[in-house]
């Protein structure tokens, strides 16, 4: 098992978390909990999870709960670089298109703030 590490990196609204190893039932309660402390409300959301080499079921139930949480908030989740199993696990699933799902972090943080109403670190 392939221990999780967790960083974060605020953006002028918002936060990026970059998730680097296996997301599983070991960690998931971690991994939202540093989400917790990251992230506000009504903030874009931003999980490179180009470095994640494992998620299973209960990962992907994370996404969907952080999901329509940000829906609520009339938000997206928005994640970058997705491959190996988390792809495949979100494909068999179906639900690979509830997610706005990016080739990397740098086009995910675009999107986020640009749906937040910011380009360029300065407010529209």
């Amino acid at each position: 098992m392939s221990p999780l590490n967790l960083k974060s990196q605020p953006l002028p609204a918002g936060v990026l978390i970059t998730v680097t190893g296996e997301i599983d039932k070991t960690n998931t309660e971690q991994l939202e909990t540093q989400i917790g402390l990251s992230h506000r409300h009504g903030q874009p959301l931003v999980l490179d999870l180009s470095g994640t080499t494992f998620m299973d079921s209960r990962g992907l139930h994370l996404l969907l709960r952080l999901h329509a949480r940000l829906c609520e908030q009339a938000m997206s989740l928005h994640l970058a670089a997705v491959h190996s199993t988390p792809a495949r696990l979100m494909s068999i699933t179906g639900v690979d298109d509830l997610f706005a799902v990016h080739p990397t972090p740098a086009a995910a943080m675009a999107a986020a703030l640009s749906e937040h109403g910011i380009r360029n670190g300065e407010a529209e």
